[in-house]
Protein backbone atom coordinates (compact mmCIF):
# COMPACT_ATOMS: atom_id res chain seq x y z
CA UNK A 1 0.00 0.00 0.00
CA UNK A 2 1.00 3.68 -0.06
CA UNK A 3 1.11 5.59 2.46
CA UNK A 4 0.72 9.86 2.19
CA UNK A 5 3.65 11.51 3.86
CA UNK A 6 1.65 13.58 6.01
CA UNK A 7 -1.85 13.26 7.72
CA UNK A 8 -4.40 16.05 7.48
CA UNK A 9 -7.96 14.90 7.27
CA UNK A 10 -9.00 12.42 9.58
CA UNK A 11 -12.65 10.52 10.49
CA UNK A 12 -13.82 9.46 14.22
CA UNK A 13 -16.82 6.56 13.57
CA UNK A 14 -18.51 6.44 16.85
CA UNK A 15 -19.14 9.82 18.59
CA UNK A 16 -19.85 8.71 22.09
CA UNK A 17 -17.87 9.69 25.04
CA UNK A 18 -14.24 7.82 23.94
CA UNK A 19 -14.76 8.91 20.08
CA UNK A 20 -15.84 12.51 20.65
CA UNK A 21 -13.10 12.64 23.12
CA UNK A 22 -10.31 11.16 20.41
CA UNK A 23 -12.13 13.63 17.79
CA UNK A 24 -11.44 16.98 20.28
CA UNK A 25 -7.55 15.85 20.38
CA UNK A 26 -7.44 15.41 16.48
CA UNK A 27 -9.34 18.72 15.54
CA UNK A 28 -7.61 20.76 18.63
CA UNK A 29 -4.22 19.59 17.44
CA UNK A 30 -5.05 21.04 13.67
CA UNK A 31 -6.77 18.09 11.77
CA UNK A 32 -9.73 18.25 10.10
CA UNK A 33 -11.85 15.52 11.16
CA UNK A 34 -15.58 14.05 9.80
CA UNK A 35 -17.39 12.63 12.50
CA UNK A 36 -19.89 9.81 11.55
CA UNK A 37 -22.13 7.98 13.37
CA UNK A 38 -25.80 6.19 12.50
CA UNK A 39 -26.63 9.09 10.62
CA UNK A 40 -26.28 12.88 10.35
CA UNK A 41 -28.32 13.79 12.87
CA UNK A 42 -26.57 11.99 15.66
CA UNK A 43 -23.03 13.22 14.50
CA UNK A 44 -24.81 16.50 14.29
CA UNK A 45 -25.84 16.40 17.86
CA UNK A 46 -22.52 14.82 18.74
CA UNK A 47 -20.45 17.98 16.69
CA UNK A 48 -22.37 20.15 19.15
CA UNK A 49 -21.77 18.88 22.15
CA UNK A 50 -18.24 18.45 21.64
CA UNK A 51 -17.82 21.95 20.97
CA UNK A 52 -20.18 23.44 24.04
CA UNK A 53 -18.00 20.51 26.32
CA UNK A 54 -14.77 22.27 24.87
CA UNK A 55 -15.91 25.57 25.83
CA UNK A 56 -16.79 24.15 29.11
CA UNK A 57 -13.17 22.75 29.31
CA UNK A 58 -11.12 26.00 28.28
CA UNK A 59 -13.63 28.01 30.66
CA UNK A 60 -12.50 25.70 33.92
CA UNK A 61 -8.55 26.37 32.40
CA UNK A 62 -8.46 21.96 31.56
CA UNK A 63 -8.06 23.38 27.79
CA UNK A 64 -5.72 26.49 26.44
CA UNK A 65 -7.60 29.83 25.68
CA UNK A 66 -9.02 28.94 22.11
CA UNK A 67 -9.02 25.67 22.34
CA UNK A 68 -13.07 25.56 21.47
CA UNK A 69 -12.60 27.94 18.36
CA UNK A 70 -10.36 25.30 17.08
CA UNK A 71 -11.89 22.79 17.38
CA UNK A 72 -15.20 24.28 16.27
CA UNK A 73 -13.33 25.45 13.07
CA UNK A 74 -11.60 21.54 12.40
CA UNK A 75 -14.90 19.37 13.65
CA UNK A 76 -17.26 18.51 11.30
CA UNK A 77 -20.41 16.11 10.74
CA UNK A 78 -21.05 14.00 8.16
CA UNK A 79 -24.75 12.51 6.72
CA UNK A 80 -23.28 9.05 7.08
CA UNK A 81 -20.21 6.76 8.03
CA UNK A 82 -19.54 6.44 4.56
CA UNK A 83 -19.01 10.14 3.96
CA UNK A 84 -16.95 10.32 7.11
CA UNK A 85 -14.24 8.17 5.62
CA UNK A 86 -14.19 8.99 2.15
CA UNK A 87 -11.57 11.16 1.99
CA UNK A 88 -9.71 10.41 5.21
CA UNK A 89 -6.07 9.65 5.72
CA UNK A 90 -6.39 8.12 9.36
CA UNK A 91 -9.97 6.61 10.54
CA UNK A 92 -10.38 6.26 14.39
CA UNK A 93 -13.18 3.33 15.11
CA UNK A 94 -14.46 3.89 18.25
CA UNK A 95 -18.11 2.18 18.34
CA UNK A 96 -19.21 0.33 21.37
CA UNK A 97 -16.32 -2.56 22.71
CA UNK A 98 -19.03 -5.28 20.73
CA UNK A 99 -17.07 -7.60 18.34
CA UNK A 100 -19.80 -7.91 15.85
CA UNK A 101 -20.88 -4.46 16.01
CA UNK A 102 -16.97 -3.27 15.38
CA UNK A 103 -17.03 -6.27 12.70
CA UNK A 104 -19.44 -4.79 10.32
CA UNK A 105 -18.09 -1.13 11.08
CA UNK A 106 -14.57 -1.75 9.82
CA UNK A 107 -16.28 -3.53 6.88
CA UNK A 108 -17.97 -0.40 6.06
CA UNK A 109 -15.43 1.84 6.54
CA UNK A 110 -12.75 -0.20 4.89
CA UNK A 111 -14.91 -0.69 1.90
CA UNK A 112 -15.47 3.39 1.51
CA UNK A 113 -11.80 4.93 2.72
CA UNK A 114 -9.47 5.43 0.09
CA UNK A 115 -6.95 2.55 -0.02
CA UNK A 116 -4.25 4.55 1.90
CA UNK A 117 -6.42 5.41 5.11
CA UNK A 118 -4.94 4.25 7.99
CA UNK A 119 -7.78 2.46 10.41
CA UNK A 120 -7.56 2.23 13.79
CA UNK A 121 -9.56 0.60 16.11
CA UNK A 122 -10.28 1.89 19.78
CA UNK A 123 -10.77 -1.91 20.83
CA UNK A 124 -10.22 -2.21 24.96
CA UNK A 125 -9.52 -5.76 24.84
CA UNK A 126 -10.21 -7.76 21.42
CA UNK A 127 -7.66 -8.85 19.91
CA UNK A 128 -6.46 -7.31 16.74
CA UNK A 129 -6.23 -9.98 14.40
CA UNK A 130 -10.05 -11.37 15.43
CA UNK A 131 -11.20 -7.85 14.26
CA UNK A 132 -8.75 -7.96 10.71
CA UNK A 133 -10.74 -9.82 8.35
CA UNK A 134 -13.34 -7.19 8.59
CA UNK A 135 -10.86 -5.21 7.47
CA UNK A 136 -10.40 -4.28 3.39
CA UNK A 137 -6.19 -4.18 3.31
CA UNK A 138 -5.53 -5.58 6.86
CA UNK A 139 -2.30 -4.07 6.36
CA UNK A 140 -3.27 -0.58 6.90
CA UNK A 141 -5.08 -1.74 10.20
CA UNK A 142 -4.11 -1.76 13.77
CA UNK A 143 -5.35 -1.10 17.56
CA UNK A 144 -5.13 2.32 18.59
CA UNK A 145 -6.31 2.42 22.26
CA UNK A 146 -6.86 5.59 24.17
CA UNK A 147 -7.45 5.28 27.69
CA UNK A 148 -10.82 7.65 29.27
CA UNK A 149 -11.20 10.48 29.42
CA UNK A 150 -9.02 11.06 25.72
CA UNK A 151 -8.32 14.19 26.08
CA UNK A 152 -6.34 14.47 29.41
CA UNK A 153 -5.29 10.66 29.83
CA UNK A 154 -1.29 10.66 28.15
CA UNK A 155 -0.82 7.47 27.55
CA UNK A 156 -2.24 5.46 23.67
CA UNK A 157 -1.26 1.44 23.17
CA UNK A 158 -0.69 0.88 19.57
CA UNK A 159 -1.15 -2.64 18.61
CA UNK A 160 -0.28 -4.14 15.31
CA UNK A 161 -1.91 -6.94 13.57
CA UNK A 162 0.19 -10.32 12.14
CA UNK A 163 -0.49 -7.73 8.62
CA UNK A 164 0.06 -4.41 9.98
CA UNK A 165 2.37 -2.70 7.85
CA UNK A 166 5.55 -1.47 9.82
CA UNK A 167 5.29 2.08 7.94
CA UNK A 168 1.92 2.06 9.27
CA UNK A 169 2.77 1.46 12.49
CA UNK A 170 5.51 4.08 12.47
CA UNK A 171 2.98 6.76 11.06
CA UNK A 172 0.21 5.99 13.56
CA UNK A 173 2.54 6.51 16.08
CA UNK A 174 3.85 10.15 14.70
CA UNK A 175 0.20 10.90 14.58
CA UNK A 176 -0.13 9.87 18.01
CA UNK A 177 3.41 11.65 19.17
CA UNK A 178 1.88 15.02 17.67
CA UNK A 179 -1.31 14.85 19.60
CA UNK A 180 0.98 15.26 22.85
CA UNK A 181 0.01 11.77 24.08
CA UNK A 182 2.73 8.98 24.99
CA UNK A 183 2.40 6.12 22.51
CA UNK A 184 3.70 2.39 23.47
CA UNK A 185 4.02 -0.15 21.32
CA UNK A 186 2.14 -3.64 22.30
CA UNK A 187 2.00 -6.88 21.20
CA UNK A 188 -1.68 -8.27 20.05
CA UNK A 189 -3.01 -10.13 22.91
CA UNK A 190 -6.94 -10.32 24.93
CA UNK A 191 -6.45 -6.76 26.83
CA UNK A 192 -3.12 -5.95 25.60
CA UNK A 193 -1.45 -4.52 28.54
CA UNK A 194 -2.93 -1.24 29.97
CA UNK A 195 -6.82 -3.41 30.51
CA UNK A 196 -4.84 -6.72 31.52
CA UNK A 197 -3.07 -5.20 34.54
CA UNK A 198 -5.87 -2.86 35.38
CA UNK A 199 -8.59 -5.91 35.30
CA UNK A 200 -6.30 -7.96 37.19
CA UNK A 201 -5.96 -5.27 40.18
CA UNK A 202 -9.82 -5.57 39.93
CA UNK A 203 -10.19 -8.85 40.67
CA UNK A 204 -7.82 -9.35 43.48
CA UNK A 205 -9.77 -6.03 44.82
CA UNK A 206 -13.06 -7.62 44.64
CA UNK A 207 -11.94 -10.99 46.13
CA UNK A 208 -9.98 -9.27 49.23
CA UNK A 209 -14.22 -7.18 49.46
CA UNK A 210 -15.21 -11.20 49.35
CA UNK A 211 -13.03 -12.75 52.11
CA UNK A 212 -14.20 -9.63 54.51
CA UNK A 213 -10.67 -8.19 54.88
CA UNK A 214 -11.35 -4.53 53.46
CA UNK A 215 -14.76 -2.85 52.35
CA UNK A 216 -14.37 -1.31 48.88
CA UNK A 217 -13.77 1.99 50.50
CA UNK A 218 -11.05 0.54 52.37
CA UNK A 219 -9.58 -1.00 49.67
CA UNK A 220 -10.13 2.22 47.16
CA UNK A 221 -8.16 4.54 50.25
CA UNK A 222 -5.61 2.06 50.37
CA UNK A 223 -4.94 1.99 46.62
CA UNK A 224 -5.04 5.43 45.61
CA UNK A 225 -2.79 6.74 48.73
CA UNK A 226 -0.16 4.05 48.70
CA UNK A 227 1.14 2.56 45.96
CA UNK A 228 -1.39 3.42 43.21
CA UNK A 229 0.12 7.61 44.31
CA UNK A 230 3.45 6.05 42.80
CA UNK A 231 2.14 5.20 39.70
CA UNK A 232 1.23 8.27 38.77
CA UNK A 233 4.45 8.97 38.19
CA UNK A 234 6.16 5.53 37.92
CA UNK A 235 5.81 2.07 36.32
CA UNK A 236 5.71 -1.27 38.62
CA UNK A 237 9.47 -1.89 37.35
CA UNK A 238 10.40 1.12 38.21
CA UNK A 239 8.96 1.40 41.74
CA UNK A 240 10.36 -2.69 42.00
CA UNK A 241 14.02 -1.29 41.22
CA UNK A 242 14.14 1.65 43.73
CA UNK A 243 12.65 -0.63 46.53
CA UNK A 244 15.03 -3.66 45.79
CA UNK A 245 13.80 -6.75 44.31
CA UNK A 246 15.43 -9.00 47.12
CA UNK A 247 12.67 -7.27 49.30
CA UNK A 248 9.93 -8.31 46.60
CA UNK A 249 10.94 -11.71 46.36
CA UNK A 250 11.22 -12.11 50.36
CA UNK A 251 7.27 -10.87 50.25
CA UNK A 252 6.36 -13.07 47.90
CA UNK A 253 7.27 -15.51 49.70
CA UNK A 254 4.98 -14.86 52.43
CA UNK A 255 2.61 -14.06 50.17
CA UNK A 256 3.07 -17.78 48.40
CA UNK A 257 2.59 -19.26 52.09
CA UNK A 258 -0.59 -17.29 52.64
CA UNK A 259 -2.34 -17.80 49.02
CA UNK A 260 -1.01 -20.18 46.81
CA UNK A 261 0.91 -20.57 43.79
CA UNK A 262 -0.77 -17.61 42.27
CA UNK A 263 1.30 -15.43 44.73
CA UNK A 264 4.56 -17.36 44.23
CA UNK A 265 7.50 -15.35 42.98
CA UNK A 266 7.91 -14.92 39.21
CA UNK A 267 10.76 -16.46 37.51
CA UNK A 268 12.23 -13.50 36.09
CA UNK A 269 12.25 -12.05 39.36
CA UNK A 270 13.93 -14.59 41.65
CA UNK A 271 16.89 -15.17 38.77
CA UNK A 272 17.48 -11.39 39.06
CA UNK A 273 18.41 -11.73 42.63
CA UNK A 274 19.98 -15.01 42.32
CA UNK A 275 22.65 -13.01 40.17
CA UNK A 276 22.60 -10.32 42.51
CA UNK A 277 20.68 -8.03 40.56
CA UNK A 278 18.57 -6.27 43.68
CA UNK A 279 17.84 -3.00 41.20
CA UNK A 280 18.46 0.62 41.98
CA UNK A 281 21.21 -0.10 44.84
CA UNK A 282 23.09 -2.73 43.07
CA UNK A 283 22.97 -1.14 39.47
CA UNK A 284 20.88 -3.09 37.55
CA UNK A 285 17.33 -4.34 37.97
CA UNK A 286 14.75 -4.77 35.29
CA UNK A 287 15.57 -1.47 34.13
CA UNK A 288 19.31 -0.34 33.67
CA UNK A 289 19.84 2.70 35.76
CA UNK A 290 23.38 4.40 35.85
CA UNK A 291 25.06 4.63 38.94
CA UNK A 292 25.44 7.85 38.38
CA UNK A 293 22.11 8.58 38.24
CA UNK A 294 20.79 7.05 41.61
CA UNK A 295 21.06 10.31 43.36
CA UNK A 296 19.21 12.60 40.56
CA UNK A 297 16.52 9.77 39.83
CA UNK A 298 15.89 9.43 43.79
CA UNK A 299 16.17 13.64 44.19
CA UNK A 300 13.52 14.00 41.52
CA UNK A 301 11.45 11.10 43.02
CA UNK A 302 10.66 12.99 46.47
CA UNK A 303 10.25 16.10 44.83
CA UNK A 304 7.88 14.39 42.30
CA UNK A 305 6.33 12.78 45.29
CA UNK A 306 5.90 15.69 47.22
CA UNK A 307 4.30 17.86 44.49
CA UNK A 308 1.53 15.03 43.79
CA UNK A 309 0.83 14.97 47.23
CA UNK A 310 -0.17 18.80 47.79
CA UNK A 311 -1.33 18.70 44.19
CA UNK A 312 -3.76 16.27 45.73
CA UNK A 313 -4.52 18.62 49.06
CA UNK A 314 -5.51 21.57 46.74
CA UNK A 315 -7.75 19.28 44.68
CA UNK A 316 -9.59 17.90 47.66
CA UNK A 317 -11.76 15.29 47.60
CA UNK A 318 -13.46 14.00 44.61
CA UNK A 319 -17.44 14.69 45.47
CA UNK A 320 -19.73 12.13 46.83
CA UNK A 321 -16.90 9.91 47.00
Amino acid sequence: MTIKDTISTTAVVGSGYMGGGIAQVLALHGYKVMLGDVDGETAERARVRLVEQAKDFEAHGLLPEGASKIIDANLAAAPSIEEAVAAADYIAEAVPEEPELKANILRRVSAAAPPHAIIGTNTSAIPIRELAPSVTGPERFLGVHWMNPAPFIPGVELIPGQETNPEVLDRAEQLIRSLGKTPARVADTPGFVANRLQFALYKEAAQIVDEGTATPEQIDAVVSNTFGFRLALFGPFAIGDMAGLDVYESAYRTLEKAYGERFAAPEALVAMVKDGNLGLKSGHGFLDVDPGNKTALLAYRDNAYARLSQLRTDLGQAPAL
